[in-house]
Parts: C-alpha cells; structure tokens; sequence
C-alpha cells in the first residue's frame, strides 16, 4: 500500500469542509485543507451571517415605528451604512479566525491556495505543489449565478452585496427564492426605494401556498414594489451613472442598483473535474450515494456542491456523517427527513415538514389547522402585520408531518417544533401539551378545529 502525504485531502473550508476536517483529524487520519478566498466559506463571509445582521439592522426601521404606541418618543433616527458595514466587516473577520483555529487545533495542515484535482491521488496547490492523499473530499459550496442578457455585466449578486461602499437611493432585486425575498426586506428596511422582479406568479416556490401568499401580502405592506410575471429583457447604464431595466412585456424601470438572486450553481469550476472520471449533472453538481462517494472510490463529496438541500447545518450534518464512517468506523447515513429551515424576511418564515400539497399527494386523508391572526404586540404598535400559523396532519395515523409559520422569531419557534416532529408526535400529543401564556408559539399547541376544505 502506497505511503501517502495525508489520509484526507478536503477541497473548501466552508461549513462542511471545515467540520469534516475537524472531526476526521480528531478521530486520528492526517488531514489537509485547501481555500483560495475566505475562511468559513459562503455562511461566514457572503451568506446566513451577515444576512442575519443585515436583517436585524433593518428590521430597526420597524422596531422605532411600533415604539411609540408603548410610549416611547424615538424622534428621528438615521442610519449610517458605513458603520453597519465596518462592524460587519469586523465580526466577519473575528469568525475567519476562529475558523482557522478550529483546524489549528485539530492538527489540520492548511493551505492558501486553490486546490485542483491531478488524479485521484494527488492535489495541486496553485499549479505549483503537489500533494498525494488516500482520500479526497470536494466541499467547494456553490456560487451565484447570473442570467443570460445583454447588460448582465452591470448587475450584482449577493456576495457583492455585502461589501456596497454607499447604499443606492433605489433597487431592484430580481429573484424570487429565499436570498431575493430576504435581500427586498433588508434594502427596504434600510430606507432604499426596493423593486422585486420574479419571472412567475409568486415567489417561494417549494413553500407552502400559505405561506407564500401571507408573505406577498406582508411585503406589500412593507411598501415594497412587487413585479410577478416579470422578466428583465434587457440592462443598460444611463450617463448619470444608474441603470435602465428593460422586461420582457416592453415595461422599462430605472434604479441605482440591480441585484440578481436567480440561484446558485455547484462551484466546480477549475477544481480539475476533468481529470478524473467524477459523474456530474447537468448544472456541474457532483454525483454522490448515501455515503458522499462519487464515481470514483476514493474522491467524496457533500455541502452545496451536490446541490441537494442548500443549507449550512445540512452540510454539517453531512461532514458529521462522512468523518464518522470514514475514520471512526462507525457507517453514519444522513438523514434528510425533517429538515427544518428559515427565511429572514420581513416577518420571518420557519417550516418543517411537508407543506399542505406535499401532504395531500401523499396521504389519503389530510388536515389543515391554521390560525391567522395581528400579535399582542401589535395591538398597541398599530401596525397591522399578521402572523400565520399552520399544522398539516396525516388524519390517519394523528402524526405531524408539516409545521409552518410567518411571524416574528418564527425560525426560533419552528426550531422547537422541528424536535417534536422528528419524534413523530401527534396532533394529540400537540393538544395535551399546556401553552405559554401570553406567547404567539401556544397557538401550536391550541388549535382544535381543523379548516375546511
């Protein structure tokens, strides 16, 4: 058996590549790690962190306005992006460092670099070193991609979102999953004039039908502009340095930004693909079976780069997975059911489970409880923002098989109930669960009656 320089070879330190790394090296292999651009990968640095600051940056815009039916006399705030950008810039690089310390500690040799696969063997780092390993595991993530149409050239995507050295007077954000919804609360909450373009009938489309239209219908009481139907034709750059959006039905807009959030692709540009026999699909993402192996035996792959379910804790659950088959002799398979996920619009979304479509092609028999209804806060805040809360049941067996919900802290509450559908709790276990008082999550745990279909 040939003597290799390392047991493991992990291509990316995102999320899942710095937790597979961490764990195999701490269960004994010998284990080296790759990244040409930032440590933590897109989560850290262009991804779930500082889009939940920014979040929580904008949603201030609102907390002022509903102050003052307690009370308070907030005057007249202002917001100053630079300073929310250097303290951003400033978490962001605190993370980067704990991130290297994490592989530091565990014994894990990095380098800076860009990695690309010679053979199934051997890694190059930047053309110049070579470096043989038993195993290798490609955690590369994903990337924005950005749509085919003249002026392209002057859109911008979330990651060069993060780093605008002036917010614009105005927007348009195109794009109508998760990123594209969060990003038109975040410019509207931080005072910019906010458009969002979708090429269907409405966004979110995966979600659950009531959750997509009670969140239509809360961004339009954002005040922000919503175009369905919508497709840009056209991009082109005026002489007073803004931009004029041409769709498709011949309507044209001018704004100071674009922003496109159209979907991301597997990053496996130049990571030397081509020199082994790795099966991909059609979009580039890596072909893997229920042990992250692909074609070839001894190159592995998991995170964003398969392009199953794009999230960070799934790529960490994954990594968890893969280092405990591979250097702790303990077969792990990943266990995708019940995946619980947020989306940090303006109020927030938080699901689990099947939507109401999803239960209904699967089971015969299917209820619905669902409770729409303005917060305690809201009653003297004035504001007249619903909340909307919604349990899908299997009538046969009495199991949860959906928790859904649109409202404040509502990733927080689903997180609880992500636990008792795992569990496979019933509708009545649900029932006989005593709620706490005055809370907007006791309504889980108080609807009786089911809505007719």
């Amino acid at each position: 058996m040939p003597e290799y320089d390392f047991d493991l070879f992990v291509m990316g330190v995102g999320s899942g590549g710095v937790r597979a790394a961490r764990m195999s090296a701490t269960w004994g292999a010998r284990v080296a790690t790759a990244e040409d651009r930032y440590m933590g990968g897109t989560c850290v640095n262009v991804g779930c962190v500082p889009k939940k600051l920014f979040v929580t940056a904008a949603h201030y815009h609102h907390d002022f306005n509903d102050s003052r039916g307690f009370g308070w006399n907030p005057g007249s705030p202002t917001f100053h992006w630079p300073t929310l950008l250097e303290n951003k810039n400033q978490e962001i690089s605190r993370l980067n460092g704990i991130y290297k310390g994490l592989l530091d500690n565990a014994g894990v040799t990095h380098f800076d670099g860009r990695a690309r696969i010679v053979d199934p063997h051997h890694v190059s780092i930047d053309h110049d070193r070579v470096i043989s390993t038993e195993k290798i595991l490609i955690a590369t993530g994903g990337w924005p991609t950005i749509p085919d149409f003249p002026g392209n050239e002057h859109v911008i995507t979330s990651n060069e979102a993060f780093y605008l050295e002036q917010l614009p007077k105005d927007v348009l954000v195109v794009g109508g999953g998760y990123i594209a919804v969060e990003f038109a609360g975040i410019y509207a909450g931080l005072g910019v004039e906010t458009h969002l373009s979708y090429r269907g009938p409405l966004f979110l489309r995966g979600f659950d039908q009531d959750i997509r239209e009670t969140v239509r219908d809360e961004l339009i009481k954002k005040d922000i502009n919503l175009h369905f139907d919508s497709v840009v034709a056209a991009v082109e750059k005026t002489p007073d340095e803004r931009y004029r959006v041409r769709f498709t039905d011949g309507t044209e807009m001018t704004v100071g930004l674009i922003m496109v959030a159209t979907g991301r692709s597997p990053s496996v540009h130049d990571i030397g693909l081509e020199n082994v026999a790795v099966e991909t699909r059609e979009n580039g993402a890596i072909v893997v079976n229920d042990a992250f192996q692909t074609s070839v035996p001894n190159i592995f792959a998991l995170g964003d780069v398969t392009d199953r379910i794009q999230l960070t804790p799934v790529a960490i659950a994954e990594a968890m997975a893969f280092a405990r088959s591979q250097f702790l002799n303990e077969p792990t398979m990943m266990d995708y059911d019940h995946i619980a996920t947020a989306v940090f619009c303006q109020p927030n979304i938080g699901t689990v489970g099947l939507t109401e479509e999803e239960a209904r092609e699967q089971y015969a028999n299917v209820k619905v409880f669902r409770s729409s209804f303005r917060a305690l806060k809201h009653t003297l805040s004035g504001s007249d923002e619903r909340t909307l809360m919604k349990l899908v049941v299997d009538a046969d067996s009495d199991r949860v098989v959906g928790a859904h919900m649109v409202g404040e802290d509502a990733g927080e509450i689903i997180q609880g109930l992500a636990v008792a559908l795992k569990a496979g709790a019933t509708k009545s276990v649900f029932d006989a669960t005593v709620g706490i008082h005055p809370t907007t999550a006791e309504e889980f745990v108080t609807m009786r009656e089911p809505v007719e279909v």
